[in-house]
């Protein structure tokens, strides 16, 4: 039987991570999860908005019941899982930026708390992205934007006027 060569090349791995390691989500007990907390269902993030326990027969496990709308999308999952078992939780990340502007094609040019500028969030459809336009282009007011991050996808959530002399 030959041997492989022993080199440690092969086991030289590059890692690049820009988010300190932290990953995309943690497991947590079923029966630990609440309403209003985080969920991942069918690799979506989610709120969980409804949640309920069945127990089952003699010898069955009791289920729980998850409905949960998706985070970016709004669209209603749901989920059955024993209590017993694991779920994934995104890391979900809300961080304030401030608005320096808007590119023509429907980009928001961000500000960072550390100076850099940010300009890969889109301007949201519908109610979020008309609040934007709004403060910003025809109110002219200081807007800051919050963007939601989870699982890699971020999304401007909500814009408010930015606090005077900040």
């Amino acid at each position: 039987m030959a041997e492989a060569p022993n080199n440690d090349a092969q086991h030289e791995l590059t890692f690049e991570s820009a988010d300190a390691g932290a990953s995309l989500t943690y497991p947590m007990q079923c029966s630990a999860l609440r309403k209003n907390g985080f969920v991942v269902i069918k690799n979506r993030p989610c709120k969980i908005v409804d949640m309920s326990t069945s127990k089952t027969g003699k010898h069955g496990h009791a289920k729980v019941h998850l409905i949960a709308i998706d985070l970016f999308t709004g669209k209603k999952l749901e989920d059955l899982s024993p209590s017993t078992h694991n779920m994934d939780v995104p890391n979900v990340r809300r961080q304030e930026y401030q608005l320096l502007d808007i590119s023509e094609d429907g980009f928001l040019n961000l500000l960072t708390d550390n100076g850099e500028e940010k300009n890969d969030v889109k301007v949201p459809d519908g109610e979020v992205g008309e609040k934007i336009n709004k403060l910003f282009t025809e109110d002219n007011k200081d807007t800051n934007v919050i963007v939601l991050t989870a699982m890699g996808e971020e999304m401007a959530m909500d814009a408010k006027e930015a606090p005077k002399g900040a």
